[in-house]
């Protein structure tokens, strides 16, 4: 079984948010696999260990990305592919696009990623790539048990649990729940040292940048305005109605 893990490299969950001429600063930042990425690696890992087969990971990104990887390859993963060209770097048209020119050098019976990157939150890379594919994809599962060549997985669906069927090729991208991603072990991070990182390039992948342009742009980014204090009301009943429809009307202007 080929299994190729999708990764993208993010902030740290806690780090602070700086903004500089309007763009995200990313000096002195901490980066970690994007969380839900994470669930998938860990996932990919133990279907091999228990199935057996090749866990290869990709990332679009530049070269501090290629921590990230060795980070997967730690866990468990057998190879990795870097997309390092700034050309590419765009939205998740784009991304899918690239994506899919690298899954189509090989043959993956299983592909998966996080349901959503943490810094856009957009969740659209895994649904493009199975459709750039043509194959089926599951989204925000929570369990998965692979039987042959048919996974059975479950997704949370408004306070219920729903159970799908899915022959393989198939996509599917991990919710939290799914699994706890492991700490990669001192041997492991040793082993990593010597697994093979694949670097491409647009040109390498044959892609023409003008055919996959990406179909959105950011103009703008901005932090949300500080929350002031609230207000509270004072008097009896009938007082502090009169003092909120005051407020609503002069001072919010809602109403």
């Amino acid at each position: 079984m080929k299994i190729l893990a999708l990764l993208k490299q993010t902030f740290d969950t806690e780090e602070k948010i700086v903004l500089s001429n309007g763009k995200v600063s990313e000096d002195g930042v901490k980066y970690v696999i994007n969380p839900y990425d994470e669930y998938a690696v860990e996932e990919a890992v133990a279907i091999k260990e228990k199935h057996g087969g090749e866990v290869t990971v990709v990332t679009i990104g530049p070269s501090r990305a290629e921590a990230a990887l060795r980070t997967a390859l730690a866990m468990g993963a057998d190879k990795a592919i870097i997309v390092d060209d700034e050309s590419v770097f765009g939205d998740e048209y784009m991304i899918s696009k690239v994506l899919a020119t690298v899954a189509k050098r090989d043959t993956y019976d299983l592909i998966l990623g996080g349901y959503m990157a943490v810094d856009d939150g957009a969740a659209q890379v895994g649904p493009r790539l199975a459709e750039e594919l043509g194959i089926a994809h599951i989204s925000t599962i929570t369990n998965m048990e692979v039987d042959g060549s048919k996974v059975k997985v479950e997704k949370d669906v408004e306070g219920d649990i729903e159970v799908i069927e899915a022959s393989m090729p198939v996509l599917v991208t991990a919710q939290q729940g799914l699994n706890e991603p492991r700490y990669p072990s001192l041997p492991g991070i040793m082993k990593a040292k010597k697994k093979p990182i694949e670097r491409l390039t647009a040109a390498d992948l044959g892609i023409n940048i003008e055919e996959i342009l990406s179909k959105t742009e950011v103009l703008e980014q901005y932090l949300p305005q500080q929350k002031t204090a609230g207000k509270i009301l004072q008097g009896e009943l009938p007082e502090q109605v009169f003092e909120l429809a005051k407020a609503l009307r002069f001072e919010a202007k809602v109403v």
